[in-house]
């Protein structure tokens, strides 16, 4: 008897791990996805291949064509079973990625088959793509980045907000991912607060980073800038958000971006996202000279990273406006209260100051998400490949110099050039362990 119980048992949707052996038997089970495939199931290759935190991930091949699956476990996989998490997010996931193939079409993934009980989603499988941090690790530039991201960073944001649609959908959309709390707490806990006092799994590079860490855990100016974020974070509803768009979540070609695994998925402050995506690569730049194995080898790659971070936010505040001038349907900033030549110069004189606002919480959301990479449990390999410790810190510490400033000073950072520039000025900045 198959390992996997029949279809026809009332028991099958009770939550169980898949193991090959029971996968390959649900897949063979599922008319289209098996058609998908192609070949007969025995033939079909499975491989975990789930470098992530959290999940286990399957690529299932068969000889016409290849899945992909992702299964949660009931706990933080990085951790163990120490650290329990509620099987949901799988739900909210699925929820998140069918919404966004409807407000940004063609830039995640299809869902091919969900199933709520065992926390399971199938998505067709992305090839040639890479995750695109391992790209940027290896100095790989992709031309189309821009252009795809911000159109998905401007369009999922824009159409989930008050901008929009009317308060009656927001609040429906709110509703819908208000569940999904623990995975909140998670970034409440890891990005906002653990990096900033003494937390167990906190870690760094060891010893080169400790003066630096021991400062941070003091620094009250940055401790009232964080928690002003974390308030943002809490108590800002602004748009339905991925919640964790780091460049792990991103697969590439030259030609092509795919944004993935949205479990974190809820309503919050819009420039979480974007400071994400910023973050990130500002870490891939300011990692780069660890990668190094002659000297200025990767300029041309570290000029167009900075390129990159400047078309982000430049190209995505053009398409927001763009959509706000075209699509405004929602409840906020009425029409009517704008009306005749005076009303819609000084309703444009409003979208500006918007975008001000949104640019200087995105700034400080791209500080935060920095020095929780490096301070805060989880890290990510721009860093984690530099084999040379010390000279892994010394990239580290130019990070964390660039993301206090951009937290605590704001008024520094008026534009997306002021941070470009910073980055460039830190990349030479040598810290007292390595002179």
């Amino acid at each position: 008897m198959s390992s996997l119980r029949s279809l026809a048992d009332p028991r099958q949707d009770e939550y169980r791990i898949l193991h090959a052996a029971d996968l390959r038997d649900y897949l063979a089970a599922l008319t289209e996805v098996a058609a998908r495939l192609g070949g007969a199931p025995a033939s079909w290759s499975i491989g975990e291949v789930g470098d992530g935190n959290l999940n286990l991930v399957f690529i299932v091949k068969g000889t016409a064509g290849g899945v992909a699956v992702k299964q949660a476990l009931p706990y933080v996989r990085l951790v163990g079973e120490s650290w329990p998490l509620p099987l949901s997010r799988s739900h909210y996931e699925y929820l998140a990625l069918t919404h966004q193939a409807r407000l940004a079409p063609g830039l995640v993934p299809d869902v091919l088959h969900h199933n709520e009980a065992l926390a399971l989603v199938i998505m067709e499988l992305l090839e040639p793509h890479i995750i695109m941090r391992k790209g940027l690790v290896a100095g790989t530039t992709y031309p189309r980045f821009v252009e795809d991201i911000t159109t998905f960073l401007a369009r999922t944001l824009f159409l989930s907000s008050d901008l929009a649609v009317s308060a009656a959908e927001k609040k429906e959309g709110i509703a819908a991912f208000a569940g999904n709390h623990a995975l909140c707490k998670i970034t409440e806990d890891l990005i906002f607060t653990d990096p900033y006092r003494v937390a167990e799994q906190n870690r760094w590079t060891q010893p080169w980073l400790d003066a630096t860490a021991a400062a941070f855990r003091e620094d009250l100016d940055l401790h009232v800038a964080i928690s002003r974020l974390k308030v943002k974070f809490l108590n800002a509803p602004e748009a339905l958000i991925h919640g964790d768009l780091h460049t792990g979540s991103i697969m590439v070609t030259e030609n092509e971006t795919k944004v993935i695994d949205p479990e974190f998925a809820f309503y919050g402050p819009m420039g979480f996202d974007i400071g994400a995506v910023i973050a990130n690569l500002l870490m891939a730049y300011l990692a780069s000279t660890g990668h190094e194995r002659s000297p200025s080898e990767r300029r041309a790659f570290e000029a167009w990273v900075l390129e990159t971070v400047q078309g982000i936010w430049t190209e995505f505040s053009r398409k927001f406006l763009e959509l706000w001038r075209t699509q405004a349907a929602g409840d906020a900033y009425p029409r009517t209260l704008f009306s005749g030549e005076a009303g819609a110069a000084r309703l444009e004189a409003e979208r500006q100051a918007y975008m001000v606002r949104l640019f200087e919480d995105t700034v400080g959301f791209a500080a935060a998400k920095i020095i929780r990479r490096i301070l805060g449990l989880a890290h990510n390999i721009d860093f984690e490949l530099i084999e040379d410790p010390k000279r892994r810190a010394i990239s580290e510490a130019r990070s964390l110099r660039l993301a206090r400033a951009m937290m605590v000073d704001v008024a520094s950072f008026p534009t997306i050039g002021a941070v470009t520039k910073a980055a460039r000025e830190v990349r030479d900045w040598q810290p007292d362990f390595a002179r």
